[in-house]
C-alpha cells in the first residue's frame, strides 16, 4: 500500500498513469494459494486456459511469502510465463529456471543464509553444533544443505531432530528430552514459523535455558518471541534477517493508517482489533455478542496507534517490509521501461514493447529480469541469471530483561559476496547471551589445540572430539588446531614449546669453551715442555747421558713431538677446508715420523751392543746413515698413503644436520674412511713393529739400554691408540674430535716422559749419575 501510493505520486514513474492492486490472502495453505492463481488467470468459474470473465486482471503477481505456496503458484503460472516476484520464498529449487521460468524474488535462496550460519559458527568457533529442522520443504532442504556445509567446514552436528508435521506432545517432549541431556549449546532451528511455539513451550517447561539458538530468517520474526514464558529459554537467541533499512516515510504511514484509509481492506480491520482488543460491530466473523461483553470495547476508527506502546510494530521489525516495498517497486520499473521502450531496445535486447491497452504478462517478464534501479534507501536492486536478488543480511541478537522489556540489537552483517573472510563482520561486545553475560560461550567437544599440538582423532568418534598430542621431535605447528605438524627447515629446530622455528645450534670444539681451551692449553704446555726438553738436550748435549742416547735421533723425536703437540691445535677452532685436509695428513705423518725415530733409536741400541761382538756382521751398520735411512723409509709409506688420500678423495667441511636434534655439527668428513683406515694402521703398525724391536731388547746392560723405556712408551702409544677406535665411533659430533685429540696427546706425552723425563731428571736434579764411570756401570763396581 505505501509502495503504490508513493509510486502514484512519482511524476517520473508511470506518468499519468495509476497503479492499483487486488489483495488475496492464501492463509499460509497451498491450496489456497492455487485457487487464488487459478482465479486470477482464468476467473472466477476457474476453467484452466480460459478467461471467463472480462474484468481487468492483474499482468503480474507479487508473492507468496511461504515457499511452499510459492512452487505451487509457479509451476502453474510459469506454463503462461506469467510473472511472479516473491518477496519472502528462500527455497533453492525455485532458482530453477527450467521449472519455474517465470519466478523471481527480491530475496536470496536460503542456500546463502546457510553459508552465513557457517560463517556464524567460524567466526565464535563453535563446532559441536545441533539442529533442528521442520518436516517440511524448508525444514528438510535446509538442514540437509546446512548440515553439509557444515561438514565441509570441519563442524560437526551432534544432534538431529525432526520436528514432527503434527504437534505430537509425546515427541516434542522426547526431542526436548534429547536437548536437555545433550552436551550441545548451539542449536540451529530451520524450521518455519508454525511448528515452533509448542516446542518452545515444552523446552521452556524442562527449564532447557543454557542453549544458544541460532534463528534463520523462517522464524526470526516469529510469534515465539512475543511470549513472554519464552524469554528465558530464547534469551541471547541470534537472528538473521534480510537486511532491513529504515524506508523513508514508512514510519510516518504506519502512524496514520485508519480504517478509513481502505474501507474494504478486511485485513486491515482485523489488524486494527489485534491490536486496539475491540471489535466491529458489525463484523460478520464474530459470534460474540458485543453488547453483552462488558470486557470488550467497540472499535470506533478513530483510535491512534500514537498512544500505545507498539515498539513490536516498528517499521524495522518487519522484515518483510523493504523486500515487498522492492517488489513493487520492480514491477512499477519494468512498466515503465516497458511502455517507453523503442525500436532500439528491441533490436540489442532482444524485447517485445508492449502497450498500456495490450500488456501481456510474457512481454512484461522480459522487463522485469533486467530491472536495474537503487531504491530510496540506496539498495541496489537487480535479479541474478537465477532471477534471485542478491541480499545483505542484518545479523540480530534478542535480549531480554528481568523488568519484563526486551529489545532486537543488530550486532552485524553477513554479505555474501564479501571474500570468505570478510563475509562475516560482528561487533561481540554488544551481545548479550542466554546467561546475562558478554562472554561468547564454548560449543565444542574438545578444547581447541594451542600451537605447539596437533589434533589426534578419537577413534570412533566425530572429527571434532580429538585429544592435543604434542609435536614430534623436529616437527612443530604454529596455528591453532593443526591437524599435521611440520618440519622445520634443515638449517632451524623448533623452540621448547615447538610452535616455532629458530636457528639450530652451531656445534664444534671451539676455544670458547672449557674442552676445547682445556685440551688447547694442555696441547702449548706439552709443546712448551717438549720444547724444554730439546734445549735441555742441545745445552747438555755433550754430557754422557746425552751422548748415549743417540743425539741426533732424540732432537729429531722431540722435534716430531712438539709438532706432535702443536698439530692437536689444527683439531680445534671452526672447521674449514685447509683445516679439515692439513689436520689428519699432518698427524699422520709426523705421528708415523715419531715412531719411526723410535724404531732407529731401538734398532741403534740393538746393532751397538750387537756389533760389540766379536766376529760380528753388525759393525757394518753402526753409523748415522743406518737411523737415517730407516727413519726416511718409514715415513714415505705414510706419505705416500696421505698423498694417494688428498688426491682421491681429501676431507672437507660438513654441516652435518641429522646425527643431532636441534644442532648444526660443523665437523670434517673423512672423504675416504679406507684412506683415513689405512693411515691410522700404518702408524699402528710401526708402533707395533717398534714395540716388539723393543721388547727383545729390553735385557741389553741397564745402564745403557733405552729399550725399555721405548718399550714402555710404545705400550702408552698402543693402549691409547687401541682404545681410540671404539670410543671415537662411539661419539658424536665435536666430542669425537675432542676424543682423537686427546689420544694424540695421551699418546705423545707418554712417548715424552717415558723416554725422556728420566733423562733430564738425571742432568738436571742428578748430575752425579750423569758420569761415563756410571754410564759403564764401572762406579758401581768401585762402591761395592
Amino acid at each position: 500500500m505505501f509502495a503504490i501510493s508513493e509510486i502514484n505520486r512519482n511524476p517520473h514513474l508511470l506518468p499519468n498513469l495509476t497503479m492499483g492492486y487486488i489483495m488475496y490472502d492464501s492463509c499460509y495453505s497451498e491450496m489456497r494459494a492455487l485457487e487464488v492463481t487459478m482465479r486470477l488467470l482464468s476467473g472466477e468459474k476457474m476453467v484452466p486456459n480460459y478467461q471467463c470473465g472480462k474484468e481487468l486482471w492483474p499482468c503480474a503477481i507479487i508473492g507468496d511469502s511461504p515457499s511452499t505456496s510459492s512452487v505451487t503458484m509457479a509451476r502453474l503460472l510459469g506454463i503462461y510465463m506469467f510473472p511472479q516476484v516473491s518477496y519472502g520464498s528462500m527455497l533453492p529449487v525455485l532458482s530453477d529456471k527450467q521449472q519455474f521460468p517465470s519466478f523471481l524474488r527480491t530475496i536470496s535462496n536460503f542456500t546463502v543464509q546457510i553459508v552465513g550460519i557457517s560463517q556464524l559458527m567460524r567466526h565464535f568457533g563453535w563446532t559441536w553444533i545441533g539442529i533442528l529442522a521442520s518436516d517440511n520443504d524448508i525444514g528438510r532442504e535446509g538442514s540437509q544443505g546446512l548440515l553439509q556445509e557444515l561438514t565441509k567446514r570441519g563442524r560437526c552436528v551432534a544432534l538431529l531432530e525432526i520436528l514432527p508435521a503434527y504437534n505430537s506432545m509425546s515427541q516434542l517432549r522426547q526431542i526436548a528430552e534429547k536437548i536437555k541431556a545433550s552436551q550441545v549449546k548451539v542449536i540451529i532451528v530451520y524450521s518455519t514459523q508454525m511448528y515452533l511455539i509448542q516446542l518452545m513451550e515444552e523446552i521452556s517447561m524442562q527449564n532447557i535455558s543454557n542453549k544458544v539458538w541460532i534463528a534463520p530468517t523462517h522464524w526470526r520474526n516469529s510469534l515465539v518471541f512475543h511470549i513472554k514464558d519464552n524469554w528465558r529459554t530464547l534469551n541471547g537467541t541470534l537472528g538473521f534477517t534480510n537486511y532491513n533499512p529504515e524506508i523513508p516515510g514508512f514510519h510516518n504511514f504506519l502512524y496514520s493508517i485508519l480504517p478509513s484509509f481502505s474501507a474494504n481492506d478486511v485485513f486491515l480491520s482485523l489488524f486494527w482489533e489485534i491490536l486496539f482488543h475491540c471489535k466491529w460491530v458489525d463484523d460478520p466473523s464474530t459470534n460474540v455478542s458485543v453488547l453483552g461483553n462488558t470486557t470488550t470495547a467497540l472499535c470506533t476508527g478513530s483510535e491512534s496507534m500514537k498512544n500505545m506502546d507498539i515498539s513490536v510494530y516498528e517499521s524495522y521489525n518487519f522484515p518483510e517490509a523493504i523486500t515487498a516495498y522492492n517488489a513493487v517497486y520492480v514491477l512499477a520499473c519494468a512498466l515503465h521501461d516497458m511502455l517507453s521502450c523503442d525500436i532500439i531496445n528491441i533490436v540489442s535486447k532482444n524485447i517485445s514493447c508492449g502497450g498500456i491497452s495490450n500488456i501481456q504478462p510474457w512481454q512484461l517478464l522480459n522487463f522485469i529480469k533486467t530491472v536495474h534501479f537503487v531504491n530510496t534507501v540506496g539498495q541496489e536492486v537487480h535479479f541474478d541469471i537465477n532471477g534471485d536478488m542478491p541480499t545483505l543480511y542484518d545479523i540480530q541478537n534478542f535480549q531480554f530483561f528481568l523488568n519484563g522489556t526486551s529489545k532486537i540489537v543488530k550486532i552485524g552483517i553477513f554479505m555474501p559476496w564479501a571474500p570468505t573472510d570478510q563475509q562475516i563482520q560482528i561487533d561481540t561486545k554488544i551481545i548479550l547471551w542466554n546467561y546475562g553475560g558478554t562472554e561468547v560461550p564454548s560449543a565444542v567437544c574438545s578444547e581447541s589445540c594451542s600451537p605447539g599440538y596437533r589434533k589426534a582423532a578419537r577413534m570412533g568418534q566425530p572429527i571434532c572430539c580429538f585429544d592435543c598430542i604434542p609435536c614430534s621431535e623436529g616437527k612443530f605447528s604454529n596455528q591453532t588446531d593443526s591437524n599435521d605438524c611440520k618440519d622445520c627447515p634443515d638449517e632451524q629446530w623448533p623452540n621448547y614449546e615447538r610452535e616455532k622455528c629458530i636457528p639450530k645450534t652451531i656445534e664444534f670444539l671451539s676455544y670458547g669453551e672449557l674442552l676445547g681451551t682445556s685440551l688447547a692449553v694442555i696441547s702449548i704446555a706439552c709443546s712448551i715442555i717438549t720444547a724444554s726438553s730439546l734445549y735441555i738436550f742441545i745445552k747438555f748435549r755433550d754430557t754422557p747421558i746425552i751422548k748415549a742416547n743417540n743425539r741426533e735421533l732424540s732432537y729429531l723425536l722431540l722435534l716430531a713431538l712438539f709438532f706432535c703437540f702443536l698439530c692437536s691445535l689444527l683439531f680445534i677452532g671452526h672447521p674449514n677446508t685447509v683445516t679439515c685436509i692439513i689436520r689428519q695428513v699432518t698427524f699422520g705423518v709426523i705421528f708415523s715420523f715419531s715412531v719411526s725415530c723410535i724404531m732407529a733409536k731401538t734398532i741403534t741400541v740393538i746393532v751397538a751392543f750387537t756389533a760389540t761382538k766379536p766376529n760380528s756382521s753388525m759393525k757394518k751398520w753402526i753409523g748415522p746413515k743406518t737411523p737415517g735411512l730407516l727413519i726416511v723409509f718409514c715415513s714415505v709409506g705414510q706419505v705416500l698413503i696421505c698423498t694417494a688420500w688428498l688426491s682421491i678423495q681429501p676431507p672437507f667441511p660438513n654441516d652435518n644436520m641429522k646425527i643431532k636434534p636441534g644442532k648444526i655439527i660443523v665437523e670434517c668428513q673423512e672423504g675416504s674412511n679406507v684412506a683415513f683406515a689405512s693411515m691410522l694402521g700404518y702408524m699402528g703398525f710401526l708402533a707395533m713393529l717398534s714395540f716388539i724391536i723393543a721388547f727383545l731388547a729390553r735385557k741389553l746392560p741397564d745402564t745403557f739400554n733405552e729399550a725399555q723405556m721405548i718399550t714402555t712408551s710404545m705400550c702408552i702409544f698402543l693402549s691409547v691408540w687401541t682404545s681410540f677406535i671404539p670410543a671415537y665411533l662411539s661419539t658424536q659430533g665435536k666430542y669425537m674430535v675432542a676424543v682423537e685429540v686427546f689420544a694424540i696427546l695421551a699418546s705423545s706425552a707418554g712417548l715424552l716422559f717415558s723416554i725422556f723425563f728420566p733423562k733430564c731428571y738425571i742432568v738436571l736434579l742428578r748430575p752425579e749419575k750423569n758420569t761415563r764411570k756410571h754410564m759403564t756401570g764401572k762406579a758401581s763396581t768401585t762402591a761395592k
